[in-house]
């Protein structure tokens, strides 16, 4: 059995689930990290000494030993679609794997980092102490980076060609909260087409129905 360790208001921890749901792998999921706490004990600093969630025990057998622990979101997907979902999330073609890894890698190092001045303003801090000026800026960022996968989506159907893999998980979870920020966005029907087709596949109806909290 797997068992996921973070709370779901996480984007991060939202991944995961996601691919565990894609995988239709037996699960538990426990809520740990922000208003739970929990991540700052010995026990959870043996499993991911940063003390941050995702964090997933993998094996579990009958007696609840652990045969595999890993941390770090985009890793976990990797690990979950390689073992259980080969030739399907994962890609087993050199050359489409590198794709979707490559925008795996581009969401966690370019797309959601541009978002999260915004997020942070917009979500998390009270409005007469909000940064008007930080917000443009995560603002301009983040729509570079949607900008990039609207070109993209306009020549195929998801974002490493033309089915849908492990890559559009984790893409999928950052736009969600894009789209779910209070502001105003210029039109961009084929994001919005990829994420129509996204919220209406049944694994992704808990996470992409979730507020932006």
């Amino acid at each position: 059995m797997l068992r996921i360790w973070g709370r779901l208001s996480s984007v991060n921890v939202q991944k995961v689930v996601w691919c565990a749901h894609e995988l239709s792998l037996d699960h538990e999921r426990i809520d740990v990290g922000g208003a739970f706490g929990g991540v700052d004990t010995p026990e959870f600093k043996a499993m991911n000494p940063n003390g941050m969630i995702p964090v997933i025990e993998d094996g579990l057998d009958d007696a609840g030993d652990t045969r595999f622990v890993l941390w770090e979101s985009n890793a976990i997907v990797r690990y979950l679609s390689a073992r259980y979902g080969p030739g399907n999330l994962y890609p087993l073609e050199l050359h489409e794997r590198a794709d979707a890894d490559r925008w795996m890698d581009w969401q966690t190092t370019s797309y959601s980092p541009s978002m999260v001045d915004a997020f942070l303003q917009l979500v998390r801090t009270p409005e007469d102490q909000r940064d008007a000026a930080r917000i443009e800026r995560s603002r301009q960022a983040a729509e570079r980076s949607t900008a990039i996968l609207e070109a993209v989506l306009a020549k195929q159907p998801y974002v490493a060609g033309r089915r849908f893999t492990m890559a559009d998980i984790v893409c999928g979870c950052a736009t969600h909260r894009w789209l779910g920020l209070p502001m105003d966005r210029p039109a961009r029907p084929n994001l919005e087409r990829w994420m129509a087709e996204l919220r209406d596949r049944r694994a992704a109806r808990e996470v992409l129905a979730l507020p932006v909290v």
